[in-house]
């Protein structure tokens, strides 16, 4: 059964903001980085969108395609009409989101990914990416320089002046714990919180689905199996 997407997606400022009439000249496609790389379209999302077909919305938060977008903005500064196909793509991704539909394509699956390793990281560091999340074992690609650079840590940071994981002032400092409580309040006003536990519950759902484990942390074949779904 379809949901009102329209509707639903007229409700986010972000796409009110980020289309008002797309004329389908292609100048996003043409500027998007993302296009370059992946069979990826943000003229032809606009269109999809614009059409106002649940069916066509309904293909678009089941695919792979609104994972694509780097949010880099680069269509913002160039469309003739002042849309912006990147907002549309965090619209269209919230409801993917909300509704579970994200868990239906090899990009969407890694939501549960992001969700684990720079959500965590925001709420229990302060920062994005914190450089002892990134475990070497983890990221290969990083090469044996990174390797060292974890295991040195403490020496590396310091001859750089940064105050690392200390307190007092300094990049990649210790975040008090009355900033990071005032980041856990502001998660769960603006429904973010929420969004967490419902990537969580869906992502339960397709392991229990694909018959494969499923725990809180990183260590589980669900976790293995979307981390290495090749495209």
């Amino acid at each position: 059964m379809l949901t009102d997407y329209i509707n639903k997606l007229k409700e986010d400022i972000r796409f009110q903001e980020g289309l008002t009439a797309c004329m389908n000249c292609g100048v996003c496609t043409a500027i998007c980085p993302a296009a370059g790389y992946f069979d990826y379209d943000p003229r032809k999302v606009c269109q999809e969108v614009q059409s106002g077909d649940d069916e066509r919305i309904h293909s678009l938060l089941n695919s792979d395609t609104i994972w694509m977008c780097g949010q880099c903005l680069s269509c913002k500064t160039r469309c003739p009409r002042n849309n912006t196909p990147g907002y549309v793509i965090q619209a269209l991704r919230k409801i993917s989101q909300e509704t579970g539909a994200f868990i239906n394509s090899r990009l969407g699956r890694q939501q549960l990914l992001l969700k684990r390793v720079i959500g965590h990281s925001v709420l229990e560091t302060g920062y994005c990416v914190h450089p002892k999340l990134v475990v070497p074992e983890q990221h290969p690609e990083q090469g044996p320089v990174w390797q060292w650079a974890c295991e040195n840590g403490d020496k590396l940071y310091h001859h750089l002046g940064s105050n690392y994981y200390k307190t007092g002032e300094g990049g990649v400092r210790l975040i008090e714990k009355e900033t990071l409580d005032e980041l856990r309040s502001i998660f769960d006003e603006t429904g973010a919180t929420r969004l967490f536990d419902q990537i969580e519950q869906a992502s339960a759902k397709k392991a229990k689905e694909m018959r494969l484990s499923f725990s809180d942390d990183n260590d589980n074949e669900y976790c293995s199996a979307i981390m290495n779904e090749k495209m």
